[in-house]
């Protein structure tokens, strides 16, 4: 696995929105969609609001590959589930990025249900 450069990793967690997208089968990407993120450590992260069934989340995680775009920064990765070590990381993160967007909308993306659509996001 490669490791992000420390100059990307923080315009892509200073970016208020990030374009994600995967891979077909074919290797030719899907159309992306725009959602918020964080950085933990040396990771990008990501979260389905709309829960584990959203079509971006369900192809992120059965491909394994796609793309980001965010802060000026593209960049070709891999989706991970998400160690549950870094829940409370995550969600500090996100509520202090965020919180300005009120309860609902960070609600979605944050709390004790959110786990299973945590993707860590990797360059490749």
């Amino acid at each position: 696995m490669t490791t992000w450069d420390p100059d990307e990793l923080r315009k892509v967690g200073e970016a208020t929105e990030l374009r994600v997208t995967s891979e077909r089968e074919d290797g030719t990407l899907r159309p992306s969609v725009t959602i918020w993120n964080g950085v933990v450590g040396d990771a990008v992260y990501i979260r389905s609001a709309a829960g584990p069934n959203n079509g971006w989340f369900r192809r992120a995680v059965r491909s394994g590959r796609g793309r980001i775009s965010a802060g000026g920064v593209e960049k070709d990765v891999t989706f991970e589930r998400a160690d549950p070590e870094v829940r409370e990381a995550l969600d500090a993160v996100l509520h202090a990025k965020y919180d300005r967007y009120g309860p609902g909308p960070v609600g979605a993306i944050t709390g004790d249900d959110v786990l299973e659509t945590t993707l860590r996001v990797m360059p490749r």
